[in-house]
């Protein structure tokens, strides 16, 4: 196999930042070589791989099947000989490190709007990644670029937007020595806070559907909360607050740690008044009791308690013993002596595009708490399920999806979640930008995010 490496014309690119690595343009000799090799991998079969972290088509076992008969002398089979054979060695003696035989090698197909976003992987004795390309003419402008950052820079990763090419990648990886793992990248947690303590009974009557607040729909609505999550129309009058999102220059700050997510967050400095007053509304006693009564959850200090039912239901159990003549009356040894905590949310108004996206973390497990998700989007008429922007829920340590909410104009969304249980908000695309830009979307969707804890 030593006649497809090209031996001279190869031009390297070595950089050290963030880690050392290189690009060895022009590696494989024969033209030929290098166009039937890509016709033999974009004719195996590929399997389509989706969530929160990438978006794109792989065959995983490539050293499997180059263990069959029909590819036991193929040009896959003379490439990975070449690579995991003289190629090994030779790396191995300029890093300075043993690399064992082991093989690791897939090949994946980047279409239109795939996307692999930042990582942070378990090495596992991976010691030397090595990439592939199989690509038509290209431009930066198409996108599939791999980029590489430490934890602090503020970028995203760049997706394809080439809508007719196709990115085609072979990705091995040469193992070693294991290395000591650096610590992992904390957030401290976003601050919580009470609920406003203002009079916007006003706002409630004037915003919010009558229906909702009739106390036979709420108790309908706590049902069908208990057997799944809802969605109940928003408010009454939506284009006012759609409006002042889109039309006034709100001030923007990024939210962004690659690790975890990448969006932007409006300021609550520069809401307009619709906004903040939709704002206040949702923090308000008056909304919080409301959800109370839509949930069962203790979210407002006027709501009872478990405490209270079980003391109430004590009491009653107390009278009935009295009128009968009965004794043996014990109340309940579970009681909590300790007093009530109070309720508490933390929210943020948030305007989705392309690029943006949340992701799962290997910290969001040990930090998940019983909380009640509160999602009311805005500006999302003509808004496409495939552009992406939705909240997955999912079991933690599970594939398979929970539940998936997505945009919808005027419908707000109650979604409750055990300490089991994540979410995340799917990366949009680049079609979702080629919108026009007088389209009411405006190329984005803006929602009011709030979670409430007891």
């Amino acid at each position: 196999g030593s006649h497809i490496w090209h031996p001279k014309r190869s031009k390297k690119m070595l950089d050290c930042h963030h880690f050392p690595h290189c690009i060895i343009r022009n590696l494989i000799q024969s033209d030929s070589f290098t166009e039937n090799l890509q016709r033999e991998l974009l004719d195996l079969n590929f399997h389509e791989k989706s969530n929160d972290l990438y978006k794109f088509n792989q065959r995983d076992d490539l050293y499997m099947c180059m263990l069959s008969v029909w590819l036991f002398l193929s040009l896959v089979c003379v490439f990975r000989a070449g690579l995991f054979g003289r190629f090994r060695f030779w790396l191995g003696e300029v890093l300075g490190v043993e690399l064992k035989p082991t093989v690791d090698i897939s090949c994946s197909k980047y279409q239109y709007t795939d996307v692999l976003l930042c990582h942070d992987d378990e090495l596992e004795g991976r010691r030397v990644a090595f990439i592939l390309y199989f690509v038509p003419p290209w431009e930066s402008s198409d996108g599939g670029s791999l980029d590489l950052f430490s934890a602090d820079v503020k970028k995203c990763v760049a997706v394809v937007q080439s809508t007719d090419g196709c990115l085609s990648v072979c990705l091995s990886r040469f193992h070693g020595p294991s290395l000591e793992r650096p610590p992992r990248h904390t957030e401290p947690p976003f601050p919580r806070s009470p609920h406003l303590l203002k009079d916007v009974s006003v706002l409630l009557l004037e915003w919010l559907n009558p229906l909702h607040l009739d106390v036979d729909y709420q108790s309908q609505v706590q049902q069908e909360l208990e057997d799944m999550s809802v969605s109940t129309g928003g408010e009454r009058d939506p284009e006012r607050v759609m409006m002042a999102v889109n039309v006034y220059d709100v001030c923007k700050y990024f939210c962004v740690c690659p690790l975890c997510r990448c969006y932007e967050v409006t300021s609550l400095e520069s809401f307009p008044q619709c906004v903040s007053a939709c704002w206040e509304l949702l923090l308000s006693e008056a909304f919080l009791l409301l959800l109370s009564n839509f949930t069962g959850l203790r979210l407002h200090y006027l709501s009872p308690s478990d405490e209270d039912k079980e003391e109430e239901k004590d009491q009653e159990d107390e009278q009935e013993r009295e009128a009968t003549g009965s004794s043996g009356y014990k109340p309940s040894a579970n009681k909590n002596t300790k007093g009530p905590s109070t309720p508490v949310c933390v929210g943020e108004l948030r305007p989705w595009a392309h690029g943006d996206y949340t992701l799962l973390h290997d910290g969001d497990a040990s930090r998940a708490e019983y909380a009640l998700d509160l999602l009311l989007p805005l500006s999302c008429p003509d808004w496409q399920t495939e552009f992406g922007g939705f909240t997955s829920y999912i079991a933690n340590e599970e594939d398979e999806e929970l539940l998936m909410v997505y945009p919808e104009v005027n419908s707000l969304a109650l979604v409750y979640r055990d300490k089991e249980t994540l979410k995340f908000v799917k990366h949009i695309i680049h079609r979702s930008s080629t919108l026009p830009i007088g389209d009411s979307c405006r190329r984005a969707v803006y929602d009011f995010s709030f979670v409430y804890y007891e």
